[in-house]
């Protein structure tokens, strides 16, 4: 009884900023992170978040009434900075009064802060480095990501555990701080709470969750993986700024690396900007996810899984899941303490 309500002491800003029961933001998956799993977080006690990725204003629209319809819980949405039509997106969330925006990829284009914080919205970025963390602060974010290269999808060079060593005791009595990145299980959970984060966010975990839309062979691929099978894409042209990306090794590792080429090929001879280039590949990425997650073709299509995948190891309802975490986490203070 004393370590369960340590744990909710320790999750108390985290939970109060979300507006939820337990501090665990769902990871933003494109195609996984829709309106069913979303509103099943929420509706569990976590903070699910739309993963808005490619939409377009239209489809963000429908998929945040279709969430709300589900779940009178908060959510949250999150948005790529390089989406052509980034200011419509932040007008959508207004208008259905979303309260919490994530911003993903980079630091916030120059009118995107207040756009969002003009609208009320509290605004979560990613803090990759020390040096960004603090830059983020300084321009008026109110929440960050510390998210580790164990995470699954895109990732950077550096892993969650020195992040947070290295980030925590500079950031965490400034902002609520929340950890991403290789989380599986609760102590793990309880340890980066003791150290200062506000909450943790979790995708992988919550792949196969019953509510998750996921193709039945995309959950299977994740109940057989191992860590070791969540491999980081490869850069294949270093004039090629890619993001690396996080995923199951199969053929589609091998189409990527083609991709690459081809666009590094346009890029050579002027056909594309570097924008554009970019941007193509972020596409590739929408498309071979949704050949996976939604039409079950596991060994074309892009398996992005973070290193936790190891730990998922069944289907099983969101609220199963959560409180999974939440009696692990509990354990793990009550040992502690002893």
């Amino acid at each position: 009884m004393v370590s369960s309500q340590r744990l909710k002491r320790l999750m108390h800003r985290g939970a109060a900023f979300l507006g939820c029961d337990v501090a665990i933001l769902g990871g933003a998956m494109s195609w996984v992170s829709e309106r069913n799993l979303v509103a099943a977080i929420s509706n569990a006690g976590g903070f699910g978040v739309i993963a808005c990725g490619a939409m377009t204003p239209e489809l963000l629209d429908a998929e945040i009434a279709g969430t709300k319809a589900l779940t009178s819980k908060p959510f949250g949405v999150n948005l790529i900075t390089m989406h052509p039509q980034l200011f419509d997106l932040i007008e959508v969330c207004a208008k259905h009064e979303v309260g919490h925006i994530v911003l993903a990829g980079g630091l916030p284009p120059a009118g995107s802060l207040d756009a969002i914080k003009g609208r009320g919205a509290k605004l979560i970025c990613f803090a990759p480095a020390l040096s960004l963390a603090k830059k983020l602060i300084r321009s008026g974010v109110d929440a960050l990501v510390i998210e580790g290269m164990e995470a699954g999808g895109h990732i950077g060079p550096v892993s969650t555990s020195v992040l947070a060593q290295e980030i925590l005791p500079e950031v965490a009595d400034q902002m609520p701080v929340f950890i991403a990145g290789g989380i599986g299980r609760g102590e793990l959970i309880a340890g980066y709470l003791e150290m200062g984060a506000s909450g943790v966010q979790l995708g992988t975990r919550f792949v196969c969750a019953t509510e998750s839309i996921a193709h039945p062979n995309f959950k299977k691929a994740f109940i057989r993986a191992s860590a070791r099978d969540a491999i980081a894409s490869v850069q294949v042209d270093p004039r090629l700024p890619v993001i690396p990306v996080r995923a199951l090794k199969n053929a589609g590792t091998e189409l990527f690396t083609a991709k690459q080429r081809e666009v590094a090929q346009a890029l050579d001879e002027g056909k594309v900007a570097m924008a554009e280039a970019q941007l193509q590949i972020e596409h590739y990425w929408a498309g071979a996810l949704r050949r996976a997650v939604i039409d079950g073709d596991v060994e074309h299509g892009s398996l992005m899984a973070g290193q936790s995948v190891g730990m998922v190891r069944n289907e099983e309802p969101v609220a199963a899941i959560i409180a999974e975490l939440m009696d692990e986490a509990t354990h793990a203070l009550s040992r502690r303490a002893a």
